[in-house]
């Protein structure tokens, strides 16, 4: 099979990229910058110059595939310059998909995420849930808007599959979750959020359940490939057993955070402030919880995701060696 990939220099989409040519397909990938994608023309992926944002860049590379992976994403917290989100999560989408309708693609696999739902408040929903409240960042706010592009284009005929996947964590992450495990390493971690929870699931199985989203999954359904359910406390907890190097000695509640949030918004108008100490970066870890069921994800694309733990011992250990710790 012949597959149309965006995002392919990114963190997910480099690794669905990689077990694609190792099942055998072929994969056309764009890239604002074909350079940072050398080691994906090694394993025979052809890279293609073109962005999201620019419709005409991806007609020719997407023309006669089998399948479209949008995988794509502007992924920021923190930053003062947020536009971006707009032109690429959610112009960037409309995009994709139009050109995909426009010809004729057999089936694509949109990646959109858990936080599309927002702060469930403890509650592990299912993909019948609705969100209809104020989204805590640019970010959230965003990939919900490019979920509800997708949803039109589904309705129009479009043979789409959603995937919502959570936090993605493994060896080679750039984001703001691999910032935070660095910083415990470095024993430089201020404070762990209190009652904070996230669906944990390793690069490598989020990947993997893209490509059983192509394979099975039904046209018009959206699937949660999000791993098991863990607190930041907990995950920490894990860090500490795996390596011996102690977290930090002080907690920070939801009530804590947020009121920090208020105080750093007031503080970000006047003073250039650090993007894990930003007004947004502590709304979003004031106690939140981005969590959801992947029951449907297992029952019917037959995916399974690998403990933390086990995940969490194979990450560390690659940034440690990554930081020359023994």
């Amino acid at each position: 099979m012949k597959y149309f990939l965006t995002g392919a220099t990114g963190f997910l989409g480099g690794r669905m990229a990689q077990q694609l040519r190792a099942a055998g397909h072929e994969v056309v990938a764009v890239a604002r910058d074909p350079s940072r994608a050398k080691a994906l023309a090694a394993i025979g992926v052809q890279i293609v110059k073109g962005d999201v944002t620019d419709k005409a860049s991806m007609r020719t590379p997407m023309t006669g595939v089998d399948g479209v992976y949008h995988v794509a994403g502007w992924y920021k917290i923190g930053v003062k310059d947020k536009t971006p989100g707009q032109a690429i999560n959610v112009e960037g989408t409309r995009n994709v998909l139009a050109l995909m309708q426009e010809l004729n693609i057999p089936k694509g696999v949109y990646t959109s995420t858990l936080a599309v739902n927002s702060n469930t408040h403890g509650q592990l929903v299912d993909e019948s849930y609705r969100f209809t409240g104020a989204h805590l960042s640019e970010y959230d706010r965003t990939k919900a808007a490019a979920h509800e592009v997708a949803e039109e284009f589904i309705k129009q005929g479009l043979p789409l599959v959603i995937v919502q996947p959570g936090l993605i964590y493994g060896p080679g992450d750039q984001g703001p979750s691999r910032d935070a495990l660095v910083s415990y390493l470095k024993r430089q971690l201020p404070v762990a959020p209190e009652k904070t929870a996230y669906c944990w699931a390793h690069v490598d199985d989020v990947a993997r359940g893209h490509l059983l989203a192509m394979e099975k999954g039904r046209p018009g359904e959206n699937y949660y490939v999000c791993g098991p359910v863990h607190t930041f406390v907990e995950a920490i907890r894990m860090a500490q057993e795996i390596t011996g190097v102690p977290g930090p000695s002080i907690s920070a509640s939801p009530g804590m955070l947020k009121a920090m949030s208020v105080i750093m918004g007031m503080v970000e108008k006047i003073l250039p402030v650090p993007e894990n100490y930003s007004s947004e970066y502590l709304r979003v870890s004031a106690g939140v919880t981005y969590i959801g069921s992947n029951a449907k994800a297992k029952q019917e694309l037959g995916w399974e995701p690998r403990p933390l733990k086990e995940g969490l011992a194979e990450t560390l250990q690659w940034e440690m060696k990554q930081l020359g710790m023994r």
